[in-house]
């Protein structure tokens, strides 16, 4: 029989016995608040679209929307992930208890003031928004560097520039300018932590799904190529940013978009098609390609900028979030990783949803239509994702299994 300490040292990583569940660990929290947040922000905006309800006013309710979802959904899902990952990167203890309340206070604070910007102030909510990415980075920061991770780091200065673009998207609105070149900074940002977490996951997952049936067609792994393909990327993004509409930024996409595509096939992702949670994956990295064509495609004069902004940020960014999502809950809670029906169902709508909303702007004669059913697709999936995964987040402890005799 062991003693109390024995036991106590024989559990898992953040797998406390007491406290609060929803505070024990970094994904619980951010994921289950990053869904309910995409349900009500996206209708908040559609309720000002259709029946005129004051969103933000003072701050201006596209500039809300579009800050709503690149630094209020996303950071939030992002931060659930970084904050689960970083622990089996460093093999420190994760972030829990009282400093995760914390830290998810912070988010929540921004949320808050950035809705009621009109009572508060623009400044105020601007600045106090603008205290969540940062104070990520320092705690990404300081767990990456005491576990001497440096490869890392890279994650890292993701976390850097959408800090930075969160204070321009405010600096610019709060001066009267369009914030677009902070949104493409941001999505260019997400983007690129994509390809960087995804060449490192997808062939990982991919290798360990096909050794269980005894094949050897595995998948290339992360090489020389695939670092040479995201520095491409990345410079695609600055000029993207910079000069939206230029010859550089059109080319450089372009070779962007074909390098992916190649990467992609790298990681022969049709194998997969068995195990939903594994083939969304790679299907969701198809979209990187997607969006280095579409702007290229822009940079040539014949997509409309907003187009883009839709393809990347709900079929890259929203749909990987998404998966990983799914997938890191049912690892870090004790399940099988398998995808239920009605997450297979999210999975699709979601898809759905990021070839449709691009098509506003193609056929702006059924523009209503089109933002209607996307906003309708986009509520089911993060319904979905909602109403299965919210007990699991709220109360569901990863069994114990304690080791030695």
């Amino acid at each position: 029989m062991k003693n109390t300490s024995d036991a106590t040292r024989d559990l898992p990583r953040g797998m406390s016995r007491t406290g609060p569940v929803l505070f024990s660990y970094g994904f619980r929290p951010f994921f289950l608040a990053s869904a309910l947040w995409a349900i009500a922000s996206l209708n908040l905006w559609m309720a000002y679209l259709s029946f005129g309800v004051p969103v933000a006013s003072d701050y201006g309710t596209l500039y809300w929307h579009a800050h709503e979802m690149l630094f209020g959904f996303a950071p939030a899902v992002l931060a659930g992930f970084l904050l689960t990952a970083i622990p089996n990167w460093t093999g420190r203890l994760p972030i829990a208890g009282r400093p995760l309340a914390v830290l998810f206070a912070i988010w929540c604070a921004g949320r808050i003031t950035m809705l009621l910007s009109g009572s508060t102030g623009i400044v105020p909510a601007a600045a106090i928004d603008s205290l969540f990415l940062p104070v990520m980075l320092l705690v990404c920061t300081r767990e990456v560097v005491a576990g001497k991770k440096w490869k890392d780091l890279k994650v890292i200065a993701g976390l850097f520039v959408l800090s930075l673009a969160n204070v321009l998207f405010h600096i610019e609105v709060i001066d009267g300018a369009g914030p677009e070149l902070a949104i493409r900074f941001a999505i260019g940002a997400y983007v690129l932590l994509v390809t960087i977490v995804g060449g490192r996951i997808l062939p990982s997952f991919t290798r360990n799904w096909i050794n269980q049936f005894g094949r050897t067609d595995f998948p290339v792994p992360y090489n020389s190529f695939d670092a040479a393909i995201i520095i491409i990327g990345a410079v695609a993004f600055v000029l993207w940013a910079y000069a939206p509409h230029s010859t550089a930024t059109w080319g450089t996409a372009g070779v962007a978009a074909v390098l992916n595509m190649i990467r992609l096939v790298r990681w022969r992702g049709w194998t997969t098609w068995p195990e939903p949670i594994l083939f969304v994956l790679h299907a969701t990295f198809l979209f990187v390609p997607l969006g280095f064509a579409a702007i290229s495609v822009q940079a040539a004069g014949w997509l409309a900028e907003v187009a883009v902004l839709h393809v990347l940020a709900i079929g890259t960014i929203s749909m990987m979030m998404l998966a990983v999502m799914t997938r890191a809950i049912r690892g870090h809670t004790g399940r099988k990783l398998k995808s239920s029906r009605m997450t297979n169902v999210s999975y699709v709508l979601l898809g759905c949803v990021a070839l449709v909303r691009p098509l506003a702007e193609l056929i702006p004669a059924l523009s209503t239509e089109i933002l209607a059913a996307a906003a309708i697709g986009w509520t089911a999936a993060f319904g979905l994702f909602a109403l299965e995964h919210t007990p699991l987040l709220w109360s569901g402890r990863k069994p114990l299994t304690m080791r030695g005799g």
